[in-house]
């Protein structure tokens, strides 16, 4: 008993470990103290893109918006891929996983009830959502055939796991510099949620992360271009310029409802259609009353 105990321990910190070299690895392959010559971790702006001051006495309009960004879109494909760090490029879950696990960016509890950033979660609350153990999984003892032993087996989320990310948003409207803008609030990985007997019967979010907050991380990271492989943009550059595909499932209500709630099928995709029409033919409207 004292030596699968022992044994136990032994894997999890070594896991652990693990984890925490290849974070530390790809952080120095994507900011290079050398010159890359393959030019595979080049970020023209290492940076987060600057926002306009924006005055709150400005905003004469706002909209609050939640998105879900689909991995199966052709367009969302570098945000996915790779799903196994490279030089120079991760997908977009390692670099916030590596953010939350070995630096300071906080990642936040319950994020299917609360997106209001109020429970942050501490690494080891991470990585219980992160990492599972199966206790009771067995082999075959090599030592005396025949005889079943316990042996652990450990399930780690990955970034091929994830199928879609939530995002909450802000839109609206600069009465001083007549412009319509967008700020990125949160954003939420979701993985398959499975059944005891593995099958698929939804999808789980892991934990939600104040977006501020990250673009200095993401800033840093590395993201495919499919335009031009001698200049590579961030993630951060990816959200500014929304070179991403989505559809709506939420505004802001007086039910605080999602789409699904009151709509299905053909009807929930027209209506989230419909809601992303009014935010755009807002600021057109103004200029023809």
């Amino acid at each position: 008993m004292k030596t699968y105990l022992f044994a136990c321990c032994c894997i999890l910190f070594v896991n652990t470990s693990i984890s925490s070299a290849q974070c530390l690895t790809q952080s120095n392959v994507i900011d290079p103290k050398s010159p890359d010559l393959s030019l595979a971790g080049r970020i023209n702006k290492p940076f987060p893109v600057s926002y306009t001051y924006q005055r709150e006495a400005d905003v004469m309009w706002s909209k609050r918006i939640w998105r879900v960004i689909d991995m199966r879109e052709k367009l969302n494909l570098p945000i996915y891929y790779p799903t196994e760090p490279n030089v120079g490029l991760r997908s977009l879950f390692d670099v916030l996983k590596c953010a939350v696990l070995e630096d300071s960016l906080t990642a936040f509890a319950n994020p299917a009830f609360d997106d209001e950033f109020k429970n942050p979660m501490t690494k080891a609350e991470i990585r219980s959502v992160l990492i599972h153990w199966d206790s009771t999984h067995q082999i075959e003892n090599v030592e005396n055939p025949g005889e079943m032993i316990v042996s652990p087996m450990k399930t780690e989320i990955t970034a091929g796991d994830v199928r879609q990310y939530w995002i909450k948003e802000d839109w609206f409207f600069d009465r001083q510099r007549s412009v319509m803008e967008c700020r990125i609030i949160g954003i939420c990985p979701l993985v398959e949620k499975k059944s005891e007997s593995g099958e698929v019967v939804g999808l789980k979010p892991l934990f939600w992360i104040y977006f501020p907050e990250a673009r200095s991380y993401l800033a840093k990271a590395a993201v495919f271009n499919r335009w031009n492989d001698a200049a590579r943009m961030s993630y951060d550059e990816l959200f500014v310029k929304r070179m991403f595909a989505s559809y709506v499932y939420k505004e802001s209500n007086v039910y605080d409802r999602t789409i699904a709630q009151y709509k299905t099928g053909l009807d929930a995709l027209l209506e989230s259609e419909d809601i992303k029409e009014d935010i755009f033919k807002y600021e057109e409207d103004l200029w023809h009353r």
